[in-house]
């Protein structure tokens, strides 16, 4: 398989060290990729759940194809995440192509990207509430595992998989949106700082849409998951658009080219590092 040249790629809740993780896809995935800039936007690894007991070899993998993506040209920004956040402590450290940051903002082609998780916004994730947050993510894994086993099930009879964790994830990020108003935080504060894109993780909704209001508009992104969705944002021929993963596109026996030498600094993509303080 020929890899895909891109300008900037962004990645969020992937939770490498959970069950829930499709980390065989998104090494598919990434070694299909040639990124100028990969953003890693948190919850790559889970904190909250991660056991010694549990990281297999995909996961291992994972990281091993960013690790070549970085000695391979493409410069990579890991931006801190809720269940990443132990990593706080260390942010804005860089070493060689590798950049840990709490946000960031790209000028890509003269327009200013704002980049960052999103649980600060999210008040389910502070205080005492992140205990119950915390809960709710093992009682999550555990329904990503039960979900797994009816679609063996069902495709032991022939029949099509059925998503129910999903269905449940879904219905809760309704619920946390409207409490919290996350997209529309994201964007009324991404305008008043008069920021051409903003881009989040953070609550498993793939989205793509113009927000506005009475002091300007904003494109809000957000990149998704790899645990029900397998998405991640694209950017190339000055346009951003939301990249759905597809099995029947990725070949088992599909072999890679070598990675080509990039250059990740030019005149159309300058960036700059931000403390989490919004």
């Amino acid at each position: 398989m020929e890899k895909r040249p891109l300008d900037v790629v962004v990645l969020s809740d992937v939770h490498l060290g959970t069950y829930g993780c499709r980390a065989k896809e998104l090494v598919n995935y990434l070694k299909s990729i040639a990124p100028n800039i990969l953003i890693l936007n948190g919850d790559i690894i889970d904190g909250w759940q991660f056991s010694k007991r549990y990281f297999p070899v995909s996961h291992i993998q994972v990281i091993k194809e960013i690790m070549q993506l970085i000695t391979g040209g493409t410069r990579v920004f890991y931006i801190t995440g809720n269940h990443d956040e132990m990593m706080r402590r260390y942010s804005d450290i860089q070493v060689g192509n590798f950049t840990l940051t709490d946000k960031l903002v790209l000028e890509i082609d003269n327009k200013m990207t704002w980049i960052f998780h999103g649980d600060v916004f999210d008040n389910t994730t502070k205080g005492s509430a992140k205990i119950l947050a915390k809960l709710g993510s093992s009682g999550y894994s555990l329904l990503i595992r039960f979900n797994r086993f009816v679609n063996f099930i069902l495709q032991s009879l022939g029949r099509e998989r059925v998503s129910i964790s999903k269905r449940v994830m879904a219905g809760v990020n309704r619920a946390v949106s409207k409490i919290n108003d996350f997209e529309l935080i994201a964007a009324e504060l991404a305008i008043e700082k008069k920021y051409d894109y903003v881009i989040c993780g953070h609550i498993h909704q793939p989205q793509k849409k113009v927000i506005e209001n009475r002091n300007g508009k904003v494109t809000y992104l957000n990149s998704g998951d790899w645990v029900e969705h397998l998405t991640a944002l694209e950017y190339q021929h000055n346009e951003w658009n939301i990249f759905e993963y597809n099995e029947k596109d990725f070949p088992a026996n599909a072999t890679q080219e070598a990675q080509p030498k990039i250059s990740v600094i030019t005149d159309q993509i300058s960036f700059y590092i931000n403390s989490l303080a919004i």
